[in-house]
This record gives structure tokens, C-alpha cells and sequence, in this order.
């Protein structure tokens, strides 16, 4: 890295089709909120020549500034794509969000990408969220590397932000983690900071001076050898350590110098297998500028260390049965085999989108089956269908540039897949092919809504269906005992951005409403209760009596229906009327409007008319019996409990079983895990963990990460039962 010249004729730019996998690099980039992805795309894409300089893309369209060629605000929580050209390759660069309501995009971004670089700021860190996805990543074996950022701030300390990556990525082996290059420091300015001005690569022992705005090479000056040579040691070590070539270590620490081609490949290696982590520093262009510091150094490390699409290993593919089918890594001539990794809509061309071909080559206008695996308890269904594929493209903001084909490796925009969702895959239609799906986070953010007006009532369910389309992180859940309507998110901005989008790209005004649990009642202890209808207005009248007794059952055992009648007194014909009126009073509930459950109901006796009786006199006969068997006993008021596991860092384990606690939960195990984490097992009160997802993730500063599951219903304590029944009136 950095022997080779800082401009690439010819060879730089906004990036075409791909005709070879070797020629095309998908790298993601993954960090917190405000540490400079976003910047730093563009900063690549200026010194790769996709602008001509900030504020214009290459064609000379005018811009008030870079941000508006893909608008600031949607690439904050969403998903985007840069392809640019470099030194003869494709470079895919996918920009994900920060906030960790978003993870969503974050997991497309990785199941696209061959490998990741992690973005760091120099003034703030590493958090919680970004060290769990070095985790995800670390689990997969997906090669990574560090670029630091915000070095122009006064606070920015490079050397310190190396050790406190390796001490955050590099728990295991901290000389994994270690800078390729050194920053030059310019003069202090009057606050005494001395600005960033240039690199030392250490590997190459050449200086990178960038104080001009152009790359400039120079030999290293009287003095500056010796200050690099412990960092340059310690570098190579760790290299030759990484790619495991244990005949270079001899050599080396025989004291044979190691030529510089000799240690870049062991790099390379040592990268592509998941093992050695290079930091690298990046700073944007200074206005006027056409290089940023450190971009030409990232773009060298992403074409010559990071892994081509064919040395990553072929995905799992099925038919849509389910037989096992195999396919040969990124092969161009192989079945194709893609996945929409991300939906989104557009105002013009409708829907679009992001696929990544892993084997076969995709072209437009060629019909193409769909398969999907489906997420129905997310409001997505399973998909079996054909469809003609539209336009290939290459997004660039607001541009999109047309695209012959797509080979396996690359990434393209698809036009006009109307079925298609995420994670669905696209296959050829004669030879129906499945990939595995990928992890999706469970949304456990409740949001409650309804129409705002008459005319949105009316477009509500097709816009929601089509919010979940693009999302599949998203839940739509149509209560049919609390009748909401309710969106399950991973947190309030992303259900924020949800119900911007209702309104903006769907034209559907919706109200925020409280959510509710679904509540139950039963009795307490044994009841009777007698029922009778009688009613005689001339002609046939109405003639219907019975008694019933109501016991109480354990949990979990629903409404049991006896019949004791003896010597005829509810004619056989009459005693499923009964039946059917008395569930149907349990499903309108006894005491608050919540459907009853958990008991026993016994048909003992009751009367009837030989020419009055009828199925809707003992149905109605059924339902008061209940009713006034309810009026004589005591009723619980049952709420859902919730198993809730909780992953966090052990230093938030107190934290977060005294608020557990708090919210009249009861922790019934811990567990101790890896990486210096606990399994905290609780049962809670669902009433209680509604924003609970938001709540943890402030009380654990992002670190940890729950689950849920309804476990039973049971009994409410007397004062909360009571101040709901005094809700239940006040609304009625």
C-alpha cells in the first residue's frame, strides 16, 4: 500500500457495469451516528473522481452542496449505494445508518458487502452498537478494517484512538489492530492544535502530504525514520503473525529485511482472512480541494486488501420444496441467484430495488421467478412468482445510470419488481432457486394508529402494505381483540421515519393513539347463575331457561363446557344454543369488556316451551345466566406476561434488574456469557415493557439487547385492576 501514483488516468469515475467478479469490491461502511460515513462516501467518491469536485456531480450538474446528490436526511436511516471507479475496479460502497433503530439497513449493508470498514471518530470513540456489530461481523469471519475520522477536531488524538480500537475490536489479540499509516502534523494554530496535513506509511516508509489538496509524495526527512520504526516493527510482526506465513517469520526475525511487494500480499492475506484489522485515518477535502486526506490510502487498501465477490463462499440455496441445490461461487455462466437486499419507492419509476447477484448474470427485461420465505407475523406473505425485471441502473443521488447487465458480484438498482420484497430472491423462472434468509431484528416498539380522516380510512391498508414491503423489520399486527392497528418498531426513530413516509409517499394522515394489552378476565372462585327468557308479544314468543355453575381452571385451560342436564329439562336440540350464547358472552367479557377465560361453565338445569323455546331464546338464556353468575362473583382482571430476556454488558447487570423490578417484574435466572456479558431472565408485565426497547437502550447506553414472549396471562394487583375498570367506564 502507497507505492502507487496518486492519479489513475482514465480509470477513475462513476462506475459502469462489471465484467469480471475480480474487478468489483463491496465494501460497507458501519459506525455510530455522527462519526463521518456519510462524509467520508463522498470524500471517496471526489478523489475517485465520481465529482468533479464538492457541490457538482461529473456531468456538471450544479448542486448547492454534495449532500443533496442523495439527500442527507434519507441516507441518515437508510441504506444507500455509491458505486465509483478506481485503478480498473468496481467499488461498490454501501453507506449505512447510524442509529441503532435502523439496524435493518445495517444488516442489508452486510449481506451485500464482501467486507466492512468500521468508522470511528477521533473525538468520540467507540460505542456499545458498533463494537456488537464488529461482533456480527467477527461471527461471519467478514474481513474489516478501521479508517478514523474527525481528526481536524481539537480533541482528536489518532494515536490513543488506535489503542482504544485494539482494546475494542482486538480483545483477543490487540497486535490485530494496528495503524498502516502515521498522521503529519502541520504548525499549531493559536489554540495549539496542529492540524493533520499528511500520512507516513509505514510499510512503505514514504510521506503523503495532502496540505495542498492534491496527494503529494515525498521521501521522509532527517529524523522521521527512527520515530516510525517501533510502529513499523510491531506492524510487520503482526502482519506476518496474521497471514500465518511462518517461513517470512524466520526470515524476519532472523534479521532479514522483507521487501515491501512481499509484506503488501502478506497484508492482503492477512485481511482477506478475517484476521488482521488495519486502522487507517481519512479527513474530507478542504474547500476547493479534490483529494481528502487519506482517501487515496482507503481506496488502495479496499481494491488490493479487501476480498474480491469470488473468494467469498456460495450461499445456501434451496429449491422452493426445500431440496438442497448447489451452486458454484460467483460464477457470471452459473444459475442465477440473487437477492433483493433492499426495497424502497420511488415518486417516478415507482418501485425499486438493490439486488446483489451471487451467481448467473441479471439483464433487463428478462422475466425472472421470485421467491420469498415470507414473514407473516410481520404482514409479509411467502412469494411464487414470475416477473419481468425493468431497468438495471447504478444510483449516483438523484441519477441513475443505465446498466446492460449485472454479473454475479455486483450490485444493481432493479426497476418495476412490483412483487419482489426484501430478502426475496431471483432466480431463473424455468429453475426456481431459494437463498437462506438473514437474521432479521425483532421490532418491539409498539406504535398504535389510526385513519386521521374518512378519505385516509380508505388508503390506509394499501400504503401500510406497502411500508412493510419496503421494511422487513417492520411488524403490522391487527389486534382483534383491542381492534388497533398497531406498527411494531425498533424504536422511536424509526417510527418516526414511518409515519413520515405514510404521509409523504403515500398520502396517509394517521393519529397516534395509547396502545393496549390485550386483557382477560375469569372468576375468582365457584359461581351459579340462572338465565331466563321470557317474553310473549303475540304470535311465537320467546321461552328459554337455564342454570349453569362457574369454577375456575388453571391457566392456560380456555372455557370448558359441561352438560349435567338430566330427565330432558333443555331439550338435547337447545343445549348447544346454550353453549354458543354463553361463549359468546365470554367473548364480550363479564365485568370490563375483556373476553373471559380459564373456566368451567356447567349446564345443570332449565325449562323450556314446546312451541316457545327456540336456539335464540337459549342462546340469549346462555348469556344472562352468565351474566348474572359474574354479577355474584368476584372477577380477576388477567394481564399478559411477558418472558424477557435481557443480553447486557456486566456492568450494566444491576441497572437493569433494579429497573426490571420496578416495572413489577421478576428476575428468575442470570446467566454469565462471553465477552464479558450477562442473560438476565425475567418474567414482566407486557402493561410495563411497552417502550422498553427505548427505555434499555438509554439505561444500557445501546450495549444490550432483549427479547420477548407472551407466557401466560394472570392476575392484576387490586389498585391497577381497579383504576382500569374506572378507564373502562369512563370510556363507555
Amino acid at each position: 500500500m502507497g507505492d502507487k501514483a496518486n492519479t489513475h488516468p482514465g480509470a477513475a469515475g462513476r462506475a459502469t457495469a462489471a465484467d469480471h467478479p475480480a474487478s468489483v469490491r463491496n465494501v460497507v461502511l458501519v459506525g455510530h451516528s455522527g462519526s463521518g460515513k456519510t462524509t467520508l462516501v463522498e470524500a471517496l467518491a471526489l478523489t475517485a473522481g465520481a465529482v468533479n469536485r464538492a457541490g457538482r456531480v461529473e456531468d456538471g450538474t450544479a448542486v448547492s452542496d454534495y449532500d443533496e446528490i442523495e439527500h442527507r436526511q434519507q441516507r441518515s436511516v437508510q441504506l444507500s449505494l455509491v458505486p465509483v471507479a478506481w485503478d480498473g475496479y468496481k467499488i461498490n460502497i454501501l453507506d449505512t445508518p447510524g442509529y441503532a433503530d435502523f439496524v435493518g439497513e445495517l444488516r442489508a449493508g452486510l449481506r451485500a458487502a464482501d467486507a466492512a470498514l468500521f468508522v470511528v471518530s477521533a473525538s468520540d470513540g467507540v460505542d456499545g452498537s458498533t463494537r456488537m456489530v464488529w461482533d456480527e461481523c467477527a461471527a461471519v469471519g467478514m474481513p474489516r478494517a478501521i479508517v478514523v475520522t474527525h481528526l481536524e477536531s481539537a480533541r482528536a488524538d489518532f494515536d490513543a484512538m488506535t489503542r482504544i480500537c485494539a482494546e475494542a475490536f482486538g480483545a483477543d489479540d490487540p497486535d490485530a489492530v494496528l495503524p498502516l499509516y502515521l498522521p503529519l502534523h502541520g504548525e499549531s494554530g493559536p489554540d495549539g492544535h496542529a492540524p493533520v496535513t499528511g500520512l507516513i506509511g509505514l510499510l512503505s516508509q514514504r510521506l503523503f502530504d495532502y496540505s495542498s489538496g492534491e496527494r503529494e509524495e515525498a521521501e521522509p526527512v532527517d529524523g522521521q525514520l527512527p520515530l516510525i520504526a517501533e510502529a513499523r516493527n510491531r506492524l510487520i510482526e503482526g502482519i506476518i503473525a496474521e497471514s500465518e506465513d511462518e517461513t517470512l517469520m524466520d526470515r524476519y526475525l532472523g534479521g532479514e529485511e522483507i521487501d515491501f511487494k512481499t509484506l503488501v500480499q502478506d497484508l492482503e492475506r492477512a485481511v482477506a482472512r478475517g484476521a488482521f484489522f488495519p486502522v487507517l485515518a481519512a479527513a474530507p477535502a478542504a474547500e476547493g480541494a479534490r483529494q481528502g486526506l487519506g482517501t487515496v490510502e482507503l481506496l488502495e487498501l479496499v481494491t488490493g486488501g479487501f476480498p474480491t465477490p469470488l473468494e467469498r463462499a456460495a450461499p445456501t440455496v434451496t429449491t422452493p420444496d426445500g431440496a438442497a441445490r448447489e451452486v458454484r461461487a460467483c460464477d457470471p455462466d452459473g444459475p442465477l441467484v440473487a437477492e433483493v437486499v433492499k426495497t424502497a419507492s420511488d415518486p417516478y419509476v415507482g418501485r425499486v430495488s438493490l439486488v446483489r447477484v451471487f451467481s448467473g448474470t441479471l439483464r433487463p427485461d428478462e422475466t425472472v421467478h421470485v421467491s420469498g420465505h415470507g414473514l407473516t407475523d410481520r404482514g409479509h406473505e411467502d412469494h411464487d412468482v414470475d416477473e419481468r425485471v425493468g431497468a438495471l441502473s447504478a444510483p449516483f443521488g438523484k441519477q441513475q445510470r443505465a446498466l446492460t447487465h449485472c454479473i454475479a458480484g455486483d450490485l444493481a438498482c432493479v426497476a418495476k419488481l412490483n412483487r419482489a420484497e426484501t430478502g426475496d430472491t431471483l432466480s431463473a423462472k424455468d429453475d426456481p432457486l431459494l437463498m437462506e434468509p438473514w437474521q432479521m431484528p425483532d421490532p418491539l416498539l409498539p406504535l398504535a394508529i389510526q385513519a386521521h380522516s374518512k378519505a385516509d380510512e380508505d388508503k390506509l391498508s394499501q400504503g401500510l402494505g406497502r411500508l412493510v414491503a419496503e421494511d422487513p423489520t417492520m411488524r403490522l399486527e391487527q389486534n382483534q381483540h383491542t381492534h388497533q392497528v398497531v406498527l411494531w418498531c425498533l424504536g422511536e426513530a424509526h417510527a418516526d421515519v414511518a409515519l413520515e413516509r405514510l404521509r409523504s409517499r403515500y398520502g396517509v394522515q394517521v393519529d397516534v393513539v395509547p396502545h393496549k394489552v390485550s386483557l382477560r378476565e375469569t372468576f375468582a372462585a365457584r359461581s351459579a347463575g340462572r338465565g331466563r327468557h321470557v317474553k310473549q308479544s303475540g304470535g311465537h314468543g320467546q321461552y328459554a331457561i337455564c342454570e349453569i355453575e362457574v369454577e375456575p381452571l388453571p391457566n392456560g385451560s380456555g372455557i370448558e363446557f359441561v352438560d349435567k342436564v338430566v330427565g330432558g329439562a333443555v331439550p338435547r336440540q337447545f343445549i348447544p344454543s346454550v353453549e354458543k350464547g354463553v361463549r359468546a358472552q365470554a367473548a364480550r367479557g363479564v365485568a370490563a369488556g375483556h373476553p373471559l377465560i380459564d373456566v368451567r361453565i356447567t349446564l345443570l338445569d332449565g325449562k323450556a316451551h314446546s312451541v316457545d323455546s327456540s336456539d335464540a331464546a337459549f342462546q340469549t338464556a346462555g348469556a344472562l345466566a352468565l351474566r348474572e353468575a359474574a354479577a355474584e362473583a368476584r372477577i380477576h382482571l388477567l394481564e399478559p406476561v411477558a418472558e424477557v430476556t435481557v443480553m447486557v454488558g456486566d456492568d450494566y447487570v444491576g441497572a437493569v434488574m433494579s429497573d426490571l423490578s420496578g416495572r413489577r417484574g421478576r428476575v428468575v435466572g442470570t446467566e454469565q456469557t462471553s465477552g464479558g456479558r450477562t442473560l438476565v431472565r425475567a418474567e414482566v408485565p407486557e402493561m410495563e415493557i411497552g417502550r422498553y426497547a427505548v427505555d434499555l437502550r438509554s439505561l444500557s447506553h445501546g450495549t444490550a439487547r432483549f427479547q420477548r414472549s407472551y407466557a401466560r396471562h394472570e392476575p392484576m394487583p387490586p389498585q391497577i385492576a381497579e383504576r382500569m375498570r374506572e378507564q373502562t367506564r369512563e370510556a363507555s
